[in-house]
């Protein structure tokens, strides 16, 4: 048998190789040539159009890629936008109209992919809604209300420079051919518009879902009138979009994300209940239960598109039209702000 002072040092050269081991795994990821993950902060708007984004990081896509997101919720696009600038966000979920604005003013930003087109369509309030009758044109129905009510109708809408403001102002004038003497555009944020849309504070609005379906399911008086691509047509909608320095300094983690918004979209076509729990957690707050999500998410008004490249042209035409409106001085540039190289990689990899 081994004497009692053989065993002793045994013992303590198993000891020293278990502290050795415990040490090595609590030795941080680096020290084997893993990334930290990366800590993103990110500014939503609360539409059914960024079901991508957390859908993608529910099924653990996003973590997987060495991405982590901290989430805020603005009220509007060009409200996110002072927080792009300051710093306070990394990327931003929301219109694209906005975006070339921001770049004209030096905030380095880039489109990195798209999530929905087509979102924004025009409700009308009981009390509008019975002037929409068939064979009436939308410009005889504005008319006949503001004569048998002697005011113009009152229409909600995101601020000036929005892709909601922008829609609806294309439509009216350009699309329906409306006089401006019968309606008056009250601007205001998503969840005020929802809010003064189902209190009858306004005659009608642009809203995105998942409004469109409460507003319907309160009150079925409530009109769907124009879809998105009526009133705008090829309608942009919302994008994700990085800071210049977030994407330069973390390109793979910005890959990560695309390539999650991708896989993101394939579950939304194929298995659309099963985004149904993270979007009611993270859109519904308690107020919204989850068959409204879910008719949302079935809604014509619910568009997904991740592909940045289908939404350049009609970018474009939207910028045209706001320096029309007044609410852009001039066209500016598009050169840089759209990076389509993220999807494609993540298309060829998926």
């Amino acid at each position: 048998m081994p004497c009692l002072s053989q065993w002793i040092k045994t013992r303590r050269a198993f000891l020293a190789s278990a502290s050795l081991v415990a040490a090595a795994l609590m030795v941080s990821p680096q020290a084997f040539g893993q990334k930290a993950p990366v800590a993103a902060r990110v500014g939503v708007i609360p539409v059914i159009g960024t079901a991508p984004l957390f859908v993608a990081q529910n099924e653990g896509w996003l973590k997987d890629g060495g991405l982590t997101l901290t989430v805020t919720t603005f009220e509007s696009g060009p409200n996110m936008i002072q927080a792009l600038a300051s710093g306070t966000i990394d990327i931003y979920v929301a219109g694209v109209a906005p975006l070339a604005v921001a770049r004209s003013k030096g905030i380095d930003v880039r489109v990195i992919a798209a999530t929905a087109t087509a979102e924004n369509v025009f409700v009308a309030s009981p009390k509008l809604a019975k002037y929409f009758t068939p064979g009436t044109s939308h410009a005889v129905a504005f008319k006949n209300y503001r004569v048998a009510e002697g005011k113009p109708a009152r229409l909600a809408t995101q601020p000036a420079g929005s892709v909601p403001n922008t829609t609806l102002q294309y439509w009216l004038w350009e699309q329906a051919k409306a006089d401006k003497a019968d309606i008056e555009i009250v601007p205001m944020g998503i969840d005020a518009t929802q809010q003064a849309t189902l209190a009858g504070a306004v005659e009608g609005a642009t809203i995105r879902e998942p409004a469109v379906t409460i507003v319907q399911g309160r009150n079925p008086g409530i009109k769907l009138v124009a879809l998105g691509d009526e009133m705008f047509p090829g309608q942009p909608g919302t994008v994700v979009a990085v800071s210049g320095a977030f994407l330069e300094k973390n390109p793979e983690a910005v890959q990560s994300l695309v390539s999650g918004l991708v896989k993101a979209a394939d579950l939304l076509a194929k298995t659309p209940d099963r985004a149904v729990p993270p979007l009611e957690a993270a859109l519904g707050k308690g107020i919204v239960d989850s068959e409204t999500i879910r008719k949302a998410l079935a809604s014509p008004a619910t568009k997904f598109q991740i592909d940045p490249r289908t939404i350049v042209e009609s970018s474009r035409l939207m910028q045209a039209y706001q320096v029309k409106l007044g609410s852009l001085d001039k066209e500016l540039p598009f050169e840089g702000l759209f990076e389509p190289r993220f999807f494609e990689q993540a298309t060829k990899s998926n």
